[in-house]
């Protein structure tokens, strides 16, 4: 079957591409600006791009990808492979070690299979549509809804939003209306953070990229909900997403928090 083959190749794609970030964590000699926005790139995330890329193509040569620096191919398939071979880029070149590997697989616009790694940790989490998800094989849930009197949130947001007044205003107010709210370069991480119940929520404002429907999925198989900023679920992709991820009976609270934030 392709999910079960799926599944191999990529679990075996992100146990290299990390062995590889790994070693090279901490002996980095230069890296190259991407855009305006502060976004950079190194020889780290070409050489990891490349190991997965390559154990892609060699099982699944007629599957479409979209990867973080090597961009589309030309296939044309029901099946793409989202690839972000080192997300977390910023952390890795100053020496921060949180960083990961994310692959995804979508099927028809809906992602069926993620796996993100985390190499610092050797944290593997897999997750599979309507069949969980897992750290290192261990089953993951969010558990029952923790209560809480300031929230911890994660906040996710595109390169290009910067300082969008509404996106300032929004962050301003989470921040100051929670507990913690979490910005940490690599949204990969993030989403496994929620997936193991260790954050309340995430919002994603207008961030589309090869990192974030591993974590829809992980979040989602973990017994999250997903929904955009009225409250409506969400499922599929979309160039512009705005949504709230978190805990099903937590749902109201964010969505107001969003909306308060906004007013």
């Amino acid at each position: 079957m392709i999910m079960n083959s799926a599944r191999e190749v990529a679990i075996a794609a992100a146990y290299e591409a990390g062995r590889l970030t790994r070693e090279r964590f901490g002996d980095l000699d230069h890296y190259e600006e991407k855009d305006d926005h502060g976004d950079i790139v190194t020889e780290v995330d070409h050489l990891a791009e490349a190991v997965i890329l390559n154990k892609i193509r060699r099982v699944f040569p007629g599957h479409k990808i979209r990867s973080e620096e090597f961009g589309e191919n030309d296939v044309q398939s029901e099946w793409m492979w989202l690839v972000d071979p080192l997300d977390g880029t910023n952390n890795f070149a100053i020496g921060l070690p949180l960083f990961g590997i994310s692959i995804t697989l979508i099927y028809e616009t809906k992602p069926v299979l993620a796996v993100i790694y985390e190499p610092m940790t050797d944290r593997l989490y897999v997750s599979s549509e309507n069949e969980g998800t897992s750290c290192n094989t261990k089953p993951v849930r969010m558990g029952e809804a923790k209560a809480f009197k300031k929230a911890r949130v994660g906040w996710i947001q595109g390169h290009a939003v910067q300082n969008e007044p509404q996106a300032v205003k929004l962050r301003h107010y989470i921040d100051v209306s929670t507990k913690r709210m979490m910005r940490l370069w690599a949204p990969t991480l993030q989403w496994t953070m929620l997936a193991r119940g260790d954050l309340d929520a995430i919002i994603v404002y207008n961030s589309e990229g090869e990192d974030l429907y591993s974590g829809l999925l992980m979040a989602k198989e973990a017994g999250g909900i997903i929904v955009d900023f009225d409250g409506i679920p969400f499922a599929g992709m979309n160039g512009q997403p705005y949504l709230i991820a978190c805990h099903p009976e937590h749902q109201n609270y964010f969505i107001n928090l969003v909306k308060e934030g906004l007013l």
